[in-house]
This record gives structure tokens, C-alpha cells and sequence, in this order.
């Protein structure tokens, strides 16, 4: 690698995927110059093609009224299935074992309702303990609801003192030390907070040889990092599309329920009508009859205005390929790695691992002694960048928009700030 524009312009030149950056809108600044958007791990870029599927469901509403159901260019009825094979290559798991539906929170409290199944004696949940703070609250607020005490129910899996990242040996002490006591694992794949990706099998498997129902919160993982969730062998995960799956602002989640629980009639589940059978679905007389796999978890008839957006997407995925996103993310992360440590300063520690393998795109920047002032000083420089409390900025160079001139810009315009 090389610390030179020319360097980061031949990369660009050389990206079989450099066209896909002009298949989306790129913010602006006043004078009309793109900004260098690295924030697509808080909401993605919106692709050009959304207007268009947005406009033909608009269409379509406009002209057929109700009959858009059945009679639409997408039929209404199961449009969420349009979205299914395209959504299971990203997570890596069989097109029966997910559903595009609800949000990302709602989605992890219906999980819970399956795969918590506290006792007297084995109640406890595993989260570490920087988790997103949603899902924080979803399992305190689950142990209340089961009459358990969150200060006794929940288990923390901490970094150790003076570090930033959790340690995998530590999880399994607190499974060797608790497991009789724990129920649930519920774990962030990818931490919003320090950008580490978790070992997502062996979590698995550590959790099942203690009994232990095992799920994933995929926020900051699906779409960045390839999670191959059927062959993990997690009990569920949940998952939104408005970060790295671009889908737009407050859009729907994903769920994923592996095939092994697909017919298991002992689960508990808060039911819906979308999720009932659907030959005898518009029968309203019918008991409640749930569907196999994941669909089952179903609860209304799909948004399509969101799922439209959320298909626009997808399909821009298909096109470019999740292994050659993949790879490009590796090298675009790759390289602003390389030119944070080129800064040659004390001043900056990147907190986020260093082995590719156990991170996605997202590098997390601890800086000494910063503020907030220092981040806003980043924007009016023309770079849209994300803050976490108490000193650290995130940054996520998008393979699928962004480019090494954004990220050779960055660090540039980083060196100036400084």
C-alpha cells in the first residue's frame, strides 16, 4: 500500500465494482460538492433505483386500488417473498429460514418469546455488555416480564480491565461458571460500539453444550459481514436493513429462525394472521394454523412501500455479489487502517481488531484527550463520520459506494482536524 492520492486513484481504477458507487446518491455540501460519507453503518446510501420501485408501487396502488393485492406488477400478497432469496445469500442461510418483517426490536422480543424459555434455576442471558442499547433494554424488560430481577438475570460478558475488546476464553468461563443458570445467549454479531465481529459457531456451540438457547443481533453485521447463519447453527437471529442493506430510514428488519425449529409446535409465539397458513389465510374461521419456517413468526400483512425500498436494495446486491463485496470491504478497510498508522501518532488508537477476519468495514477511532468538537470539526470539513460517547468516532468505508479516494480524503482531512 502507498500513502498517496495516485495510489488510492489506481485502486478505484482498478475496482471491479467502482461503477456501483454511481448507482447511488451521494450527499452534498451547500456548494454542491460530495461529501465523503463513511456513516453507511448508521444509515446506508439511498440507491438510485429506489425512486423507480417506490413509484411503481405508488403506480400500482393508483390504478388498481385493492386489486393491487393480486393484480400489481409485484402482487402485494406475497411480496415479501420477492425479497427472500436475495436477503438469505447475505446472511448465509436456506430461503425457508428467513423473513423480511416488522423491526429489528419487535423482532427480538418475538424471538424471546420462542427462545427464552426461562425455569426457576435456568433463567439467565449472556449479552456483552457494550451491546446496542435496545437490546439491552429488550432483555432486561424480558426477565421483568418472566419475574426475574435484570440484576440477577442478566450476565455481562465484559472486556477485560484496560482492554476494549472480549475475549472468547472469558465467555466460556462465565458458561463453565453459570451455564446450569443461563437460559439464553443473546449477542451482538458485530459490536456497534468497537466494530469487533464475535465468532459466531463456536458462540454457538459453546452455548448449546451448556443447554443454552443461542441468538444474534445482526444490526451491524448483515450486509457488512457474512454471518452463514445455517451453518452457524444459531437458534435465531434478528437483524434491520436501513444500515449497510441501504433500505432507508426506520425500515424493516429481518429474522432469521433456523429449519431445525421450522414445525416445532411447542414453541411459544405471539401469533398473527400473516403468519397463518396461507391457503385458509382469508378463511377468518380457521384456528391459527402457522406457516413452516419463518414466515410462521408473521404477525401482519407487510409495508410494501418499505419492502419496495428494501427490494431496490437487494437487488443492487445481487448484481455486485456479497463475496465481492466482501473483499473490496477487506481492502477498502485495509487501507484506511494503513493510513491511520501512517499518521504516526500517539494520539489515535484504532480499538476495533486487526485481523480482517474478526471485523467488518467499520473501524472504530479512539482519539486522546477529543471531544465532540473534535467530530464536529470533522463534518464542517466535509465528512460525514458517527460519534459514540465517550471519545470515539466511527467510521465505515461502504464497499458498495465508497471509495479509496473517500478514504484517502478522510485521513487527510483527519491529519488537518488534528
Amino acid at each position: 500500500m502507498e500513502n498517496s492520492l495516485s495510489y488510492a486513484q489506481q485502486q478505484d481504477a482498478e475496482d471491479p465494482l467502482k461503477s456501483f458507487r454511481e448507482q447511488f446518491h451521494i450527499p452534498k455540501d451547500i456548494q454542491g460538492n460530495s461529501l465523503i460519507y463513511l456513516c453507511g453503518n448508521s444509515l446506508g446510501l439511498q440507491p438510485k433505483v429506489t425512486r423507480e420501485y417506490l413509484q411503481q408501487e405508488l403506480n400500482d396502488w393508483a390504478h388498481h386500488g385493492v386489486e393491487g393485492h393480486t393484480d400489481a406488477e409485484h402482487p402485494w400478497l406475497p411480496y415479501h417473498e420477492f425479497l427472500t432469496k436475495n436477503m438469505a445469500e447475505i446472511v448465509g442461510a436456506k430461503p425457508s429460514e428467513v423473513v423480511i418483517m416488522n423491526t429489528l426490536t419487535t423482532n427480538l422480543h418475538l424471538m424471546m418469546v420462542s427462545f427464552y424459555q426461562p425455569t426457576k434455576s435456568k433463567f439467565k442471558i449472556v449479552v456483552e455488555s457494550d451491546a446496542f442499547p435496545s437490546d439491552k433494554y429488550a432483555v432486561e424488560s424480558q426477565l421483568k416480564f418472566h419475574g426475574f430481577d435484570p440484576k440477577e438475570g442478566l450476565i455481562l460478558w465484559k472486556p477485560r480491565k484496560g482492554e476494549e475488546l472480549c475475549r472468547f476464553e472469558d465467555l466460556e468461563t462465565i458458561l463453565k461458571e453459570q451455564g446450569d443458570k443461563i437460559a439464553l445467549l443473546m449477542i451482538g454479531s458485530t459490536n456497534y460500539y468497537s466494530g469487533q465481529h464475535f465468532p459466531l459457531k463456536k458462540i454457538t456451540q459453546l452455548g448449546h453444550e451448556h443447554g443454552c438457547m443461542v441468538g444474534f443481533d445482526l444490526a451491524h453485521g448483515a450486509g457488512n459481514i457474512q454471518p452463514d447463519l445455517h451453518d452457524t447453527g444459531a437458534d435465531f437471529a434478528v437483524w434491520c436493513t436501513y444500515k449497510y442493506l441501504n433500505s432507508g430510514p426506520g425500515s424493516l428488519g429481518g429474522c432469521f429462525v433456523h429449519e431445525r425449529h421450522a414445525q416445532n409446535e411447542h414453541l411459544n409465539r405471539f401469533a398473527g394472521w400473516w403468519g397463518h397458513n396461507k391457503k385458509t389465510r382469508f378463511n377468518m374461521r380457521h384456528e391459527f394454523d402457522a406457516l413452516p419456517g419463518a414466515e410462521g413468526w408473521q404477525l401482519s400483512n407487510p409495508p410494501i412501500l418499505s419492502m419496495a425500498a428494501i427490494r431496490a436494495s437487494l437487488d443492487v446486491f445481487a448484481e455486485a455479489g456479497f463475496k465481492n463485496l466482501r473483499a473490496k470491504s477487506e481492502k477498502l478497510t485495509g487501507y484506511l487502517e494503513f493510513l491511520l498508522d501512517e499518521l504516526n501518532t500517539n494520539n489515535i488508537n484504532i480499538i476495533t481488531p486487526r485481523n480482517k477476519n474478526e471485523r467488518g468495514c467499520q473501524l472504530s477511532i479512539q482519539v486522546k484527550n477529543a471531544d465532540k468538537k473534535l467530530h464536529t470539526k470533522l463534518t464542517e470539513a466535509g465528512v460525514i463520520s458517527d460519534w459514540r460517547e465517550p471519545d470515539v468516532i466511527r467510521v465505515a468505508p461502504a464497499p458498495l459506494y465508497n471509495s479509496f479516494e473517500d478514504v484517502f480524503e478522510f485521513v487527510q482531512r483527519l491529519k488537518e482536524v488534528l
